[in-house]
């Protein structure tokens, strides 16, 4: 969440950067934060001149006992009462005033950086790199028209799933549900194939792997920021009170909760295959079509921890990272600067990956990479400890998609598909022991 001194010291800002997300009652949301912070400020102070009233009482009351003045020490003691009544009511009216304030500050989201481009949805996020043309910074969503030639029609990737047995979408119906599919024979070899590649990747790049749970406790889920944004969209195990995982991120970020790091432990990289749960809550039609749009999904994902001066170059590397992975499945592409208005809740700056499905003659998102800048970490009580002040300060959070799976399998089968089969990515047939699935 945003930080009080943030708030209080920059406030004309932070309501600008609020309505750049398109935040309603952007001014009214802050003006309340700042109401009540002010409120429980002066309750605390009143409550600390109390305890010290009541310190200098009893000192006082000592002295009257020792000299013998009971009557004076009686009625000292009487007003001591009454003080400390007073006190009890002042820490509940502290506690109270906190309690609310919170729960404001967690219902404001992030407030994007300055380079964020002004707009209200998707068609305005800007194109601003393509394997297929360069970009001169004036391209968006909404003008984009470069896209692979389509020579030939193609099979969209659910009826190559069932011409080569790769995907039964009716078996997970069967089994659990729409959107729960079963990979079965080179279809779970491609899964099993791009998340050891994705993996071995992120450790050649120094992250270091991790394997967490698949479910959080409610805590962990605040952390991040999925809760109570997004609490309809996660699977919530309500008798034991835990949630399924939606990314990695979770989990793997919340190593870090009420840490404080040493500065020389910084950046920390880490990285984490899981599989994904998301409810997809009025999701339909086209978008849900096949691998498009599913509940469970496999992902790896990669997490960085890093001082405030760094997490701009550190974005810039994991931005790199994900590019090079793309590069070497040899699959069209293109990196969406996202518009105010169509960034997550929780992230200051965040940038999709995009791959074309030349059968399906759309763009497909296979990964977001976001800096968090403080929000994350505020929440988190994430910090580290500066080597020469000793201060501690709040790290930054940044995150990433590196990358999901069923979008990037719905591309290569779609996109290399020939008369004789799904041709595998050459950086792919080490893995899966075949260059062709037929």
């Amino acid at each position: 969440m945003l930080t009080l001194k943030l708030i209080t010291d920059e406030k004309e800002r932070v309501i600008e950067g609020l309505k750049k997300k398109h935040f309603n009652g952007a001014e009214e949301a802050i003006e309340t934060v700042l109401a009540v912070n002010k409120k429980r400020r002066a309750t605390q102070q009143e409550l600390d001149a109390n305890l010290s009233e009541q310190k200098k009482a009893a000192a006082e009351i000592g002295k009257m006992m020792k000299a013998g003045d009971k009557a004076a020490a009686d009625k000292a003691k009487a007003a001591v009462a009454e003080l400390k009544e007073k006190s009890k009511s002042l820490e509940e009216e502290k506690a109270a005033a906190e309690k609310e304030l919170n729960t404001l500050l967690c219902q404001i989201p992030n407030i994007p950086y300055e380079e964020v481009p002004q707009g209200s949805c998707a068609e305005d996020n800007h194109v601003v790199k393509s394997n297929l043309k360069e970009c001169d910074g004036t391209d968006t969503v909404g003008n984009w028209t470069v896209n692979p030639e389509n020579a030939k029609a193609k099979l969209p990737h659910w009826e190559l799933a069932k011409k080569y047995n790769l995907i039964d979408f009716d078996l997970g119906v069967k089994i659990t549900g729409a959107g729960f599919p079963v990979y079965i024979g080179k279809g779970a070899r491609l899964q099993r194939a791009l998340i050891n590649f994705f993996l071995d990747e992120a450790r050649a790049s120094g992250y270091t792997e991790i394997m967490p749970p698949t479910v959080v406790n409610q805590a962990s889920g605040y952390g991040t920021g999925q809760l109570p944004d997004k609490e309809g969209q996660m699977y919530h195990c309500e008798v034991d009170d835990l949630y399924l995982i939606p990314t990695a991120e979770v989990p793997v970020t919340n190593i870090y909760r009420d840490v404080i790091l040493d500065e020389k432990e910084l950046p920390i990289k880490n990285c984490a295959y899981t599989q994904c749960f998301r409810r997809e809550a009025g999701s339909y039609g086209k978008d849900v079509r096949g691998l498009n749009r599913l509940h469970e999904f496999s992902k790896i994902e990669i997490v960085r921890i890093d001082k405030p001066e760094h997490s701009k170059e550190t974005h810039k590397e994991m931005l790199e990272h994900v590019e090079g992975l793309l590069k070497k499945l040899e699959l069209p592409y293109r990196i969406l600067l996202l518009c105010g208005g169509d960034q997550s809740f929780t992230s200051s700056i965040c940038y999709d990956f995009e791959v074309y499905s030349e059968a399906q003659g759309r763009w497909l998102e296979v990964s977001s990479v976001s800096n968090f800048d403080t929000y994350q970490a505020n929440r988190l009580k994430c910090r580290y400890r500066d080597a020469e002040t000793k201060k501690t300060e709040l790290c930054h959070t940044l995150n990433g998609s590196a990358l999901a799976l069923p979008r990037i399998v719905a591309a290569i089968l779609e996109d290399n598909q020939t008369p004789e089969g799904i041709i595998v990515p050459k950086v792919l047939v080490p893995y899966m022991g075949c260059e062709i699935i037929n």
